[in-house]
């Protein structure tokens, strides 16, 4: 599936979803429905954010960006993050009124019932961005993905407390619950900032660099040793380089032939991989380098 079409569902699931949700916090008078609603609410922001970071990370390089534009979708994957965040000051701050006045609760088990229609939309959702993401190497749709499983797992959180207010009569426990879920899902929020600043620093790709390794032994007998291996991500490409070792009297027909037999091995190991090779001669090789 296209990055833009399993974008576009997550919208309109977002979109469905905070509409469930909002009726199951009308008929139970719960804050922690009523937290989930909110939540969702961030959810079609982070939805449209990421769209829109799709959309521009899927146009061709050109002249003010050689590269191309995918580190846009760690800039949306970082946003979605903060999305996250806040909607765990949302569900706090909606708590917070009922921490010490109890609301009664309605009816709760039609509530639940509806509420279980909107989580079941929402992990399908989050399935189908999270194979994409997989199959596309996408950090917006695997942010978004996170974004949608921190919602399925704080909506279940929500069922549980629920259900044992029913049972014991602790009504402060509505409130109490969506502390907790504010907890877990700002939790998650802060994991997915992290990730995806580490992306944007360009961090090293150390299961990408094992590819090349593993591609490099396979011709070792081409060239005397390779150094200064580099690896960075730009959305689902990663840029790689290396200088190689060879022989001063090596043509450099022959050094051409070298590094295409390298990258034609290397695409057929790792397509997303885009290796650029720097040839050295062997009266510049130091004593110290080590392989």
């Amino acid at each position: 599936m296209k990055k833009s079409t399993a974008a576009l569902i997550a919208i309109i699931g977002s979109l469905i979803v905070f509409s469930i949700k909002f009726i199951a916090f009308f008929i139970s008078n719960s804050v922690a429905l009523l937290s989930d609603a909110l939540e969702s609410i961030v959810n079609i922001l982070a939805s449209g954010m990421m769209f829109l970071s799709i959309y521009i990370s899927e146009k061709p390089a050109d002249d003010t960006h050689n590269y191309g534009h995918q580190k846009v979708e760690d800039i949306s994957s970082a946003f979605e993050g903060i999305f996250i965040i806040a909607a765990a000051i949302l569900i706090v701050n909606a708590a917070a009124g009922r921490l010490f006045v109890p609301v009664e609760l309605l009816e709760v088990n039609l509530a639940i019932a509806i509420s279980a229609l909107a989580t079941g939309i929402n992990a399908g959702i989050s399935i189908l961005l999270t194979r994409t993401a997989k199959a596309s190497g996408s950090a917006a749709l695997e942010g978004d993905a996170k974004h949608l499983l921190s919602d399925v797992i704080s909506t279940v959180g929500i069922w549980i407390g629920l259900v044992i207010v029913q049972v014991t009569g602790w009504q402060i426990m509505d409130a109490l619950l969506a502390f907790v879920v504010a907890i877990l899902i700002a939790r998650m929020g802060i994991g997915l900032i992290l990730h995806s600043l580490q992306r944007l620093m360009d961090q090293s790709c150390v299961e990408d660099e094992a590819a090349i390794l593993s591609v490099l032994e396979e011709h070792k007998s081409s060239y005397i040793e390779f150094h200064d291996l580099k690896t960075r991500r730009q959305g689902n490409v990663v840029l790689a380089e290396i200088h190689l070792t060879v022989q001063d009297t090596m043509s450099v027909r022959m050094a051409h032939d070298i590094i295409d037999q390298i990258e034609e091995a290397l695409k057929r190991e790792a397509d997303h991989i885009r290796l650029t090779v720097h040839i050295d001669p062997e009266t510049e090789l130091q004593p110290s380098t080590n392989e």
